[in-house]
């Protein structure tokens, strides 16, 4: 995914391996870490510039979402952003507020400007995963809902940064007030590997029902270290619909299938570990037991955390994301079960 990086750097730091994704309780502010996220239903600004508090409140699990590279980290703030880099590795994050920015789309829209201006200008410009939390998701009725204003707005503040390959996303509504937008990526110095799912259309290549603007995001990345894949937001879509609506049971059975669909397109091992972080995106706060305890029994010592977050489509109950690390691969991808569109 070659990103438009403008600036060439002398002695640029390569990354040779992935950040280590874990959850912690009580983490030590080490200075290898990249990133600690703690998820909050209030957040609040942080000073360190690797602290971001999630607008999501916890469910299940440990608190904390703690990345870490190798090798000492500096950080800093450029304006509303907040940056980290380390190991070859780059993490930044800014919120935007759709009071001063125009509603949804112009928050989008300045969001993915300001992200697109300062990438473009750094060694690791070349983005592997991206994260949106936004309020009120699925408010608003046929184009007026304010996810499809935000996908609008996201692809005018892109340009033609992302244009030759989209990374792996995630878009989650929370509850802290809709004015609120957060976004924060990982990017790396060498471009990372798109991925898509066979089971499913194209993000990209929805068809206009969804919107006037498809959604911007690949269903995974390689990273361009070749041993880890970041997951994008996974939920309950056979081609581009909506699969077992208002059942949460089989929409985590569709879900767990579109998961496995992903780990072998992207020539990852079978199946997730304890090495293998996810995120679990809960509706309706009543589902996080029911979710949890059949997640507990399929994939047993796999690290979980429920947040209870919106997902971008009303009739999706629960979202997966999350990261499976495996050896270096430059395989091709396996072609599993390949999605026929019905005519």
């Amino acid at each position: 995914m070659v990103q438009g990086c403008e600036k060439l750097h002398a002695n640029q730091l390569t990354a040779s391996r992935a950040p280590e994704v874990s959850y912690q309780s009580s983490p030590t502010l080490a200075g290898n870490v990249l990133a600690d996220f703690r998820f909050s239903s209030n957040p609040s600004p942080q000073e360190d510039a690797r602290v971001f508090e999630v607008a999501l409140a916890t469910l299940a699990g440990d608190a904390h979402e703690i990345w870490t590279v190798e090798g000492e980290v500096v950080s800093g703030h450029e304006g509303d952003l907040r940056w980290s880099r380390g190991g070859g590795w780059l993490f930044c994050a800014l919120e935007a507020d759709e009071r001063i920015q125009g509603g949804p789309e112009g928050a989008a829209r300045h969001a993915y400007a300001t992200l697109a201006r300062f990438l473009r200008q750094q060694p690791e410009c070349h983005v592997q995963r991206l994260w949106n939390y936004l309020g009120g998701i699925n408010r608003g009725e046929g184009d007026d809902e304010r996810y499809k204003h935000f996908c609008h707005g996201r692809a005018e503040g892109m340009g033609d940064w992302l244009a030759s390959g989209f990374p792996a996303a995630t878009a989650i509504g929370h509850h802290a007030g809709e004015h609120l937008l957060q976004v924060y990526l990982l990017a790396g110095s060498s471009p990372g590997r798109r991925v898509e799912n066979p089971r499913q259309v194209s993000a990209w290549e929805y068809p206009r029902q969804y919107g006037r603007t498809s959604p911007s995001f690949s269903r995974a990345t390689l990273l361009c270290t070749g041993d880890a894949l970041a997951i994008s937001g996974t939920a309950s879509v056979i081609g581009h619909a909506t699969a077992h609506e208002g059942l949460v049971l089989a929409q985590l059975d569709e879900t767990l299938r579109n998961l496995d669909a992903l780990l072998a397109s992207g020539s990852m091992p079978a199946g997730f570990d304890g090495h293998s972080p996810l995120k679990v995106y809960v509706r309706h706060r009543d589902h996080a037991a029911l979710i949890h305890d059949s997640l507990a029994k399929r994939l047993p010592g796999v690290p979980l955390l429920l947040l209870h977050g919106d997902i971008c489509r009303a009739d999706l109950l629960l979202e997966i994301d999350g990261w499976r690390y495996g050896q270096s691969s430059t395989a091709v991808p396996t072609v599993v079960e390949q999605y026929s569109p019905q005519v």
